[in-house]
């Protein structure tokens, strides 16, 4: 096993047979205290596998439930033979059983005291304790760094509101994403929850895995969905000949799980006003989606929603279109509301975040051009 100051990132999955115990106390090992284990082996977690579970490849069934680890990551685990059935070295095509038991050690995080500069960027703040912070980000700007955004990103601001304050640094690798254990877009605003310290980590991550936290987007698309509230279970992949796009892929050997729950908030004809509840959190999930559905979501250019989908050819209203474009940078979407469990209090807590300026114009914009139409008729 690999020693916990590595900078390999590794993953050791442990399936062992076992008698059926009750789910509730099994849940409650998911994670083992952070703190007791640090020397050696990092945080633990354990899942045991549904009883109505049918057949499935290994690496698919990890994959789906591991929306924060890569396909190459966990399929690399299990050539390398960090992937153990019955203690047993086994290939990624091996078939999951009801009532496995998985076992899966993470190394513990690196301190972030290198990688990550604090910069004093104004930041929107929701709500804040020791544990958690809860920041409205606007469009525009990056969640964390990378290659393309080394700096400037909301990351680098939660940083120096953090030190400015006399906290700790923020908790995970250097290098990666500190704190985080969600994201949205760039051009996408909205609610995303940090954690403060390694505990809170790993317990907001729990929950992400678990499917237990809320999080409800509002999207402007392109035409109304018919029918008007479903659900969308479509596997999503890098696109095959675009690797900047996201692609839904009918053979679901290609993709990962990806489940967006949508409803018609408001019919404006042209454009609708959606909802959209996530059940998993893939890159560009809600846009490729609803791409799929042929729905786009306005102004949206890497999915087909910054050119007229919908409505006349007439010069007037091509003038008006391209002129709503200009309210918006990016995508018409929205992460407006927020729920999680407190990692330390247990709480459940809600947050929600009006649409921002640019997006409230626009929807006051298509509702204008809509009553104006309507009266000449």
């Amino acid at each position: 096993m690999p020693s916990s100051s590595s900078s390999r990132v590794w993953l050791l999955f442990r399936f062992s047979a076992h008698k059926a115990q009750p789910r509730q106390a099994i849940h409650k090992r998911y994670f083992w205290d952070m703190e007791e284990h640090k020397e050696d082996e990092g945080s633990i977690r354990e899942i045991i596998v549904d009883e109505g579970q049918r057949p499935l490849r290994l690496d698919k069934y990890l994959i789906d439930r591991m929306q924060f680890v890569t396909r190459n990551k966990i399929q690399n685990g299990i050539k390398d033979g960090s992937v153990l059935v019955n203690e047993t070295q086994v290939k990624s095509n091996y078939k999951v059983r009801p009532l496995d038991l998985i076992t899966i050690v993470i190394p513990p995080s690196r301190n972030s005291d290198e990688g990550i500069e604090a910069q004093d960027i104004p930041l929107d703040i929701i709500y804040e304790d020791n544990d958690v912070l809860v920041v409205n980000k606007p469009a525009g700007m990056v969640v964390h760094p990378g290659i393309s955004n080394p700096d400037n990103t909301l990351v680098n601001a939660v940083a120096y509101h953090i030190e400015s304050n006399g906290g700790e640094k923020l908790p995970g690798s250097a290098n990666d994403r500190p704190g985080l254990v969600h994201r949205i877009d760039k051009d996408t605003s909205g609610l995303l929850v940090l954690a403060k310290n390694d505990y809170a980590l790993s317990e907001l991550a729990k929950q992400f895995f678990d499917h237990s936290i809320h999080r409800k987007y509002l999207a402007l698309v392109w035409g109304c969905p018919d029918p008007e509230a479903g659900t969308v279970d479509e596997y999503i992949g890098r696109h095959p000949k675009d690797r900047t796009k996201q692609f839904v892929f009918e053979d679901r050997d290609q993709g990962k799980h990806a489940i967006t729950h949508y409803k018609v908030e408001e019919d404006l004809y042209y454009v609708s006003l959606v909802s959209c509840q996530l059940e998993t959190g893939r890159t560009h999930q809600i846009r490729v989606h609803m791409r799929f559905l042929g729905h786009p979501l306005f102004n949206d250019a890497t999915y087909d929603g910054k050119s007229i989908r919908k409505g006349t050819v007439f010069s007037k209203y091509k003038q008006f279109v391209f002129n709503a474009f200009e309210l918006i940078r990016g995508q018409a979407l929205h992460a407006a509301e927020l729920a999680f469990t407190h990692p330390v209090t247990k709480e459940r807590m809600h947050f929600e975040a009006d649409l921002p300026e640019g997006f409230d114009q626009l929807m006051k914009k298509w509702r204008s051009y809509l009553s104006n139409r309507k009266s000449h008729q």
